[in-house]
């Protein structure tokens, strides 16, 4: 690994950062301890605020000062905290991964349409629900929540299935993108024919789903969604070098033994368990999957996976974790659209970055 190290490392466009190296350390151990902050923050601060020391007392299993509180924390706030972290290492991952694979940093874990296909899956249990106006999450076909989380995945599922078959027909990765991006874009067509067969509160219900939410999780969601998403972040950790062999294309992995078509379907695989599992619970979320990975590689300064994959982990966990905070301001009972807050916070920061770092514009290039 050391000579791929030293062999990607004279190549423009890509930095491999030296093992144990002090400036990995700092990074990673910052967006830990962040992440920690936040995580605490996100349960104390919302409309009505929870002293920090019943947070703990709570978190730690004792009785808060006033049992509301311990109703807030335990039913609301933990799990939607939870839901964050989880939901932002998830997708940041997935970016990594898509971004490593179709060597393209505008790729983002829905490039191959999974949330399209989510979104397809969800939008044709809208059409043939018949249960009353407003139980969409209630009541959604007779089948309650888990209605909604069984037609995301189905969907996602179906879209990777898809794409896998068409990629065994391809040996491009960019041609494999084209493909996703052309599925997607049928998906999202379908969704559109769909809603139009749609009862009108069916209908605003799947638009409001489609903003985004941290907010609908519960524990039963949870004891699901923990689990799915753990398995693929594992699946990410096992493939980083894998990936790091990829980052030079395909041909040079070949010549390195590796096997690329393999690779590029355990790649393809773990992105969509992350992205679906996201989508399926959360709804689409945006930003997080596309702008993390950039702010990551430039906050390490290396393209290395084996650091890039753990610290995404805890950046996207940060970020996810900082928008819900401003999603959920103190004293505004409404909370704001999840994606308006990472899409109106977060792309004019990344483009911040990108053009005051010549270093990060290196580092996209091809």
């Amino acid at each position: 690994m050391r000579i791929e190290a030293r062999r990607a490392a004279r190549r423009p466009g890509v930095r491999v950062a030296v093992p144990g190296s002090r400036r990995r350390t700092l990074v990673m151990a910052g967006f830990a301890l962040a992440g920690a902050v936040l995580f605490v923050l996100t349960i104390a601060l919302g409309p009505q605020p929870v002293p920090l020391d019943d947070v703990f007392r709570i978190l730690l299993g004792r009785p808060a000062q006033d049992p509301r509180w311990t109703v807030i924390v335990h039913e609301l706030r933990l799990p939607r905290a939870l839901t964050a972290a989880a939901a932002g290492a998830a997708l940041a991952v997935a970016g990594v991964q898509m971004q490593t694979l179709f060597r393209n940093p505008l790729a983002d874990p829905y490039s191959l349409g999974v949330s399209s296909g989510a979104s397809m899956g969800v939008a044709a249990v809208v059409a043939g629900s018949g249960g009353a106006a407003g139980a969409f999450t209630g009541d959604l076909a007779g089948l309650g929540r888990i209605g909604v989380v069984l037609a995301a995945a189905a969907g996602a599922g179906a879209v990777l299935a898809l794409v896998l078959l068409l990629s065994l027909r391809t040996r491009s990765a960019a041609t494999l993108l084209l493909i996703g991006a052309m599925i997607g874009s049928m998906a999202t067509s379908l969704v559109s024919v769909v809603l139009v067969f749609a009862r009108p509160e069916y209908a605003q219900q799947f638009l409001l789903w489609g903003l985004g939410t941290f907010d609908s999780t519960a524990w039963p969601d949870l004891a699901v969604m923990l689990p799915v998403l753990a398995a693929g972040l594992a699946l990410a950790l096992l493939t980083t070098k894998r990936l790091n062999a990829l980052l030079l294309g395909e041909d040079y992995a070949r010549t390195m033994g590796l096997n690329a078509r393999s690779s590029r379907h355990l790649s393809l695989l773990g992105t969509t368990v992350l992205a679906g599992g996201v989508t399926a619970f959360c709804g689409p979320v945006a930003f997080l999957g596309l702008a993390v990975s950039h702010l990551t590689r430039i906050a390490l300064g290396t393209s290395d996976h084996r650091v890039m994959v753990p610290t995404a982990l805890f950046s996207g966990a940060c970020t996810a974790l900082a928008c819900t905070l401003l999603s959920h301001l103190p004293g505004v009972e409404t909370a704001l659209p999840l994606n308006a807050i990472t899409s109106l916070f977060g792309a004019p920061l990344v483009v911040a970055l990108l053009v005051r770092s010549r270093r990060a514009m290196r580092e996209m290039e091809p």
